[in-house]
């Protein structure tokens, strides 16, 4: 053995990239029953997830006990998905990656971009390949080849078989593969084990049974062979970036976050750069807490008011606080759900809620589904001018009539279709697009300062 060229452990990463055949093949189960059983092993695992997705994260960070980071290879550039990744899997020893959609879906049908496989390859990591068997037996071997001699410059490390009808069908698949990819192991249908969905995606952690998370690893340790996976898994850890995020001695503005059942879509990377830009996050709930004191800024992220819309309408006093807030010059920012948090009313189909009447306009819902990738030019407001940032947008409702109110943002879709957009009034701003603040890191830094500047005003 050479010693001199063999790796230390200390320089090595087990790191898997969760993919499926298509959506609804059962990645996220099988990504949060690794996770656990992983963690059984006495490992720290880092979780991230491929595309804008914000639920998917949220059950990886109940599972793993760390934030989950999102990589996307349109939102991001090149180097800011490899910085994350080498970052937020620094002091771990497993990173997990769960996918979208299928292996190759991505933004476009002539490329991988914005694909799990693309990102698989960029990141230089191996690929388990989660296969619905439900419905199939030996043609699951042709399919499996399929994805296999696809792209060949991606590396298929094995497959694991969901839905078998018992261990005489795994065999059958097994012997049909001969000797194909690896089949890593074979879970039986188990009742109760899917996730209940809702119009924007899973149900959210909180909602789930006390002993789901665990349920989950049992059934995996049993059914897959996790130490052959760990040991198949094993990578050079990747280096980090050599300029780092560079963080303010001490906080210098005080940032309300709205973060409860209402309020909780935000990519890990926006919070963390507004802390390095110099922001003490105080977290409150609008649908129970008053507004916390002191506060020199505002972010509400996307969510689900709509289900909360009765409490939310309740809480009186939060809203003439966030009122006055705005009134006096605050900056707030919001995304989403927190758009329609900060309009007139919420229009359900079981009656009409009041909300924070700070945008000149109501929203309601449901509406037609929106969805895409976007890109946005900023032309003032909250941010300034001339800035370029990617995001996405994803929902349900829609505003009542045309806005009467100034626009910030020419947003244009991945599709190529082109709109003005940020809504603005005084310092406040709000928008459907959820903005992924590493693939424009002076949004961070423009919020804050407006912070600072109305915390000496």
């Amino acid at each position: 053995m050479d010693l001199e060229n063999e790796s230390s452990p200390a320089s090595l990463l087990s790191a898997i990239v969760v993919a499926g055949t298509h959506s609804g093949v059962g990645k996220t189960t099988m990504t949060l029953g690794l996770i656990g059983a992983f963690r059984r092993r006495g490992l720290t695992v880092q979780p991230f997830k491929v595309g804008p997705d914000f639920i998917d994260p949220l059950h990886h960070q109940r599972a793993s006990g760390r934030a989950a980071r999102n990589l996307d290879g349109w939102m991001l550039s090149r180097e800011a998905n490899l910085d994350c990744f080498a970052r937020a899997s620094a002091d771990a020893d497993i990173a997990v990656v769960e996918g979208v959609m299928g292996l190759f879906d991505g933004s476009e049908g002539k490329s991988d971009r914005g694909s799990t496989a693309e990102m698989a390859k960029l990141l230089g990591l191996p690929v388990v390949l989660v296969v619905d068997a439900s419905a199939m037996a030996r043609s699951a071997a042709a399919l499996i080849h399929g994805f296999a001699s696809f792209d060949v410059e991606l590396h298929l490390a094995g497959v694991i078989l969901n839905n078998v009808g018992g261990s005489i069908h795994a065999d059958m698949i097994r012997d049909a593969m001969a000797e194909g990819v690896p089949v890593l192991g074979a879970i039986p249908r188990v009742a109760g084990l899917v996730m209940p969905e809702r119009h924007l995606g899973l149900h959210l952690p909180h909602e789930a049974r006390a002993d789901y998370f665990d349920e989950l690893a049992t059934l995996i340790e049993e059914y897959v062979d996790v130490d052959g996976l760990l040991e198949a898994s094993r990578i050079e850890r990747p280096k980090l970036p050599k300029t780092q995020r560079v963080s303010v001695a001490e906080p210098t503005v005080r940032v309300g976050l709205a973060r409860d059942e209402a309020f909780c879509f935000y990519y890990a990377d926006n919070l963390e750069l507004l802390q390095h830009a110099g922001a003490e996050l105080v977290e409150f709930s609008p649908i129970r807490d008053p507004l916390p004191d002191r506060l020199d800024g505002l972010y509400f992220g996307g969510g689900y008011p709509e289900l909360h819309a009765p409490q939310l309408a309740a809480n009186t006093a939060t809203k003439e606080a966030i009122r006055e807030f705005a009134g006096s010059g605050g900056p707030i920012y919001a995304e989403c759900g927190g758009l329609m948090y900060l309009a007139k009313s919420l229009e359900l189909e079981d009656g009409s809620y009041p909300l924070c009447g700070i945008l000149p306009f109501s929203t309601r819902m449901p509406a037609g589904l929106t969805l895409s990738y976007v890109q946005i030019e900023t032309n003032g407001g909250l941010f300034g001018a001339n800035l370029t940032a990617r995001g996405h947008v994803y929902h349900q409702s829609e505003i009542v009539g045309e806005p009467t109110v100034g626009r910030c943002y020419t947003l244009q879709t991945n599709r190529g279709d082109q709109m003005e957009e940020g809504f603005y009034v005084g310092n406040v701003l709000a928008s459907y697009a959820h903005l992924h603040f590493a693939s424009q890191p002076d949004i961070a830094d423009s919020f804050i300062k407006g912070c600072r500047a109305y915390r000496v005003s």
